[in-house]
């Protein structure tokens, strides 16, 4: 996968995104207000596998006021589970289950002033539509049939990202912060050892790797190559407004400029 081309002589521009309105009802997780100072780009919680109405209208309003774009973060009916475990959902059920939740964000963000303008899946809607077309499909025509002008993220290579393009949705390609990959790719599963990485040292110098050189090192040593448009940062990760923004330093003290998705080819940088 080539590079996002842009104008010769122009730095680098990337989307950081991170994962928010993850608490629910009095359980409170991940610092919202500090991550909205910091990324470009929020993914809030839908209600599925975490948040609740309260909590989608009050992060909705933060994101606007910081001018973060809004993306619907998407996953399976798990609350217990933070939608992390894989479900075998009928891929009509899935379709019209994405449509709700995005629809239900919608709103809240309208009611703000701002829109969805972009959906990603969550935890295993997110491994399970890297590589199943059927579940990938649904997940991108519930995107299509709401609204066709919406980006989707995902992994390069994805069954996720062939569907939306399939279906002409814009496709982002996200890397990430602080999971480890595997040699193809792919994000080491959570609960092999070393799949999450906590270190802010490692976490900030594989950004700039990622953003600036195109590459990280797999988890068993080899290098991936990698073209990233968007890179996510996990606000349920402990220290992620510090490693967010420890990773929004490094990015600007390289070059890089910080947009959202939606504005890139506002600033220059080509689809």
């Amino acid at each position: 996968m080539t590079p996002p081309s842009r104008t010769p002589g122009d730095p680098p521009l990337i989307d950081l995104n991170c994962d928010l309105g993850e608490g629910f009802g009095a359980w409170a997780m991940g610092d919202d207000e500090t991550l909205l100072s910091i990324v470009t780009s929020a993914n809030i919680a839908c209600g599925f596998h975490a948040g609740d109405p309260a909590t989608m209208e009050r992060v909705c309003w933060q994101a606007a006021e910081n001018n973060v774009a809004i993306g619907a973060h998407v996953g399976y009916r798990d609350l217990a589970g933070f939608g992390r475990r894989p479900i075998a959902v009928d891929p009509d059920e899935l379709i019209s289950e994405t449509i709700y939740q995005i629809s239900a964000l919608d709103g809240f963000a309208r009611v703000a002033g701002s829109h969805v303008s972009y959906v990603k899946p969550h935890g295993a809607l997110y491994r399970t539509v890297t590589h199943d077309p059927l579940q990938a499909a649904a997940l991108a025509e519930a995107v299509h049939r709401y609204d066709p002008e919406l980006a989707v993220l995902g992994l390069p290579g994805s069954q996720l990202l062939r569907q939306a393009e399939l279906r002409g949705l814009r496709g982002v390609v996200e890397a990430f912060a602080d999971r480890a990959y595997a040699a193809d790719g792919t994000l080491l599963p959570r609960g092999e050892p070393g799949a999450v990485i906590h270190d802010s040292t490692t976490v900030v110098r594989r950004c700039v790797d990622m953003v600036l050189s195109g590459k990280v090192t797999a988890h068993d040593g080899s290098p991936v190559r990698i073209a990233p448009r968007s890179l996510c940062v996990h606000g349920d990760t402990p220290g992620a407004a510090e490693i967010a923004g420890a990773v929004r330093s490094a990015l600007l003290h390289g070059g890089v400029r910080l947009a959202p998705y939606s504005l890139m080819e506002d600033l220059g940088c080509a689809s």
